[in-house]
């Protein structure tokens, strides 16, 4: 094997591949993942690996925060993002070092206790008591995010004027130097949610972990039969009330991650509809019986937040076709199963849906919406 360079040398004992990390004079970018669940986590990821890549830092990958709070221990749950997925692709593409490896071997020493400076708008500092002390614990998952590492914030350094648009990489670069400002901790994601188009494929690097194919795969080969239609369906009352906006007029296409199916030019945005956004029974058999028919799938995995209409759907096809829904606890097995079927369903407005698609988009498998059987084409394609 021919020898790596001398940065991706030491990125690789950054993730975990030598002896231990060796300090990046470049600096570091470290944020909280602190806005919606899953789906909305994976897609700020994604930017800020990019926004890292632009200001040339290197990411310390943060957990991924999963809410239980309906079962015990009833707070959030800190996974690290090694538990779901490998870290040493993301090196393919940029400096990483996980989160909990960056508190454990470097911020002893490089950023200990008293030397710990929250950077944020001034606009987000307008929320404190003093108008300029970043808001970086102030309730959940803010707080318990910071205090898994038992990290404290000595000071605040406050922005205006600029963005994480790789337009003011230049700023970001001059303003904040690396000399002067090793470690940039950021209350939330230096990103935009939804994903923007160009980011889509650093899905790429996003890979499973062996641990996580392995209990995908058991699944796969034990409970269904190929070819198999994976579907998601988002359907409960939370996103009922999500999608009376779409009625009322409050929504418009452009209607959370609803671009990856709609378009991404708000000027040509192709309509959102209700079927999209919440489909009723009739327009899930619809689509289903098109693509089993398409793919003569012997099987339909479901997943789901609510009601799996099992009994329903089993129904439809008189018996002849197996319906299976695990609703597992942890719902990356559910993104997994369904990143692996011979076509997939998704719901468009769903980041959680956006997901699969993006991963199957850059293995070039075949995907749909509900009430979008063809999808336009995207710019960034894979």
């Amino acid at each position: 094997m021919a020898a790596l360079p001398v940065v991706l040398l030491l990125a690789v004992m950054a993730a975990g591949g030598g002896a231990g990390p060796v300090w990046d004079a470049a600096g570091y970018l470290l944020y909280c993942p602190c806005m919606g669940r899953f789906g909305n986590q994976a897609e700020h990821f994604l930017g800020a690996l990019a926004f890292a890549r632009a200001i040339n830092r290197t990411l310390a990958v943060p957990p991924w925060i999963e809410y239980r709070h309906h079962r015990p221990p009833y707070s959030n749950l800190h996974v690290p993002y090694t538990e779901h997925f490998k870290l040493e692709p993301l090196l393919r593409y940029h400096r990483v070092i996980s989160l909990e490896q960056f508190m454990e071997a470097l911020a002893p020493v490089h950023w200990p206790p008293g030397k710990r400076v929250a950077y944020c708008f001034e606009a987000a500092a307008q929320r404190s008591a003093d108008k300029s002390t970043c808001p970086m614990k102030d309730g959940n998952p803010f707080g318990p995010f910071w205090d898994q590492f038992q990290v404290d914030f000595d000071k605040s350094e406050l922005f205006k004027g600029i963005s994480f648009s790789p337009a003011y990489k230049d700023h970001w670069i001059q303003r904040f130097s690396p000399s002067e400002h090793p470690v940039l901790a950021l209350p939330g994601a230096p990103a935009q949610f939804p994903v923007l188009e160009e980011h889509r494929p650093l899905q790429k690097f996003v890979v499973w972990s062996d641990e996580m194919v392995k209990k995908g795969d058991s699944y796969i080969h034990s409970l269904l039969l190929r070819p198999y239609v994976g579907i998601h369906l988002r359907i409960g009352s939370d996103w009922k009330n999500a999608c009376n906006m779409l009625k009322d007029g409050t929504a418009g296409p452009h209607f959370m991650a609803s671009p990856q199916c709609v378009g991404y030019d708000r000027s040509a945005a192709a309509a959102l509809t209700m079927d999209m956004c919440l489909p009723d029974l009739r327009e899930i058999q619809r689509a289903l019986q098109l693509w089993v028919e398409k793919t003569e799938a012997k099987s339909v995995y479901i997943a789901t937040d609510s009601e799996p209409y099992t009994t329903e759907i089993q129904k439809f096809f008189q018996g002849k076709i197996k319906v299976v829904s695990l609703q597992p606890e942890v719902p990356q097995i559910d993104l997994y199963i369904l990143g692996q079927s011979d076509h997939f369903i998704g719901n468009c407005v769903s980041s959680f849906t956006a997901f699969v698609k993006r991963e199957r988009d850059v293995h070039g498998k075949p995907s749909s919406f509900f009430g979008m059987d063809h999808p336009p084409r995207l710019r960034d394609e894979f």
